[in-house]
């Protein structure tokens, strides 16, 4: 077992599946104590059979007084990793005024909740790493047919820098890590939903210029990079790890 995390205790949103599980694995394989958060419980039934480091933990990350009361529980956080999120599909005519909301809450809203709830034990303890995990479908490039979701994480990275500012002086950094078209179950659960899938496939493959998808692992290894002492010097940054799609 590698050890960059050994003694620090990390919550991670969004740990049902995708990129957010495959971070609670990287991170407990280096070391450290995680709590995995997800609104399905099922999906992370199997984490603590494969590392007994890792407590899975029931949470809507959009209830404010429960997010609260779980990063509470969990005790003082060394490391916070907000990947929980929704990815509507369409352009803003296509978007109801319940997407736009949805968008916004469970993309944006919930990192406040979860920062507002682990910041003040991180400060106290004059250490610590936030990562958010935004997108390149954001400030960093306009993505067809996400509107709603490149707003959303445009404002995450605002977030993050606004956030990374004010808490620069306390030990705690901020950063932001911006995923290109990854491979999820999440996506194949889009690509499924269309009327051609494989051409649909063929349309998100061909987005990176290296010429595949994203490896969940490959976005995992960079939130490893920015959640551990080795990105000590490193706060307010955006990690863009896309295949060269915004070269």
């Amino acid at each position: 077992m590698a050890d960059r995390l050994v003694g620090k205790r990390a919550f991670v949103t969004g740990a049902g599946q995708g990129i957010g599980r495959a971070i609670v694995l990287a991170f407990a394989a280096e070391g450290a104590t995680v709590i995995a958060a997800s609104r399905t419980a099922e999906k992370m039934r199997d984490l603590p059979e494969i590392s007994p480091s890792i407590t899975p933990v029931a949470l809507d990350v959009t209830d404010g007084p429960a997010v609260a009361r779980a990063i509470e529980a969990a005790g003082p956080l060394d490391i916070l990793v907000n990947c929980a999120g929704w990815v509507h599909n369409g352009t803003l005519l296509d978007c109801s005024p319940e997407d736009w909301a949805r968008s916004l809450d469970q993309n944006v809203t919930s990192c406040f909740h979860t920062m507002r709830a682990a910041l003040p034990g991180m400060i106290e303890l004059g250490s610590g790493s936030i990562v958010n995990v935004a997108s390149v479908a954001s400030s960093i490039t306009g993505v067809p047919g996400r509107a709603a979701y490149g707003a959303s994480k445009a404002a995450v990275i605002g977030l993050t820098k606004a956030v990374a500012r004010d808490v620069i002086r306390t030990g705690v950094r901020v950063n932001a890590l911006c995923p290109g078209t990854t491979h999820t179950p999440s996506l194949e659960e889009r690509i499924a939903a269309t009327e051609d899938p494989e051409a649909t496939r063929r349309t998100f493959i061909a987005r990176q210029p290296m010429g595949r998808l994203g490896k969940v692992e490959e976005m995992a290894a960079a939130a490893l990079y920015l959640a551990s002492d080795e990105s000590a010097f490193t706060t307010g940054t955006v990690m863009i790890v896309d295949g060269g799609q915004t070269l």
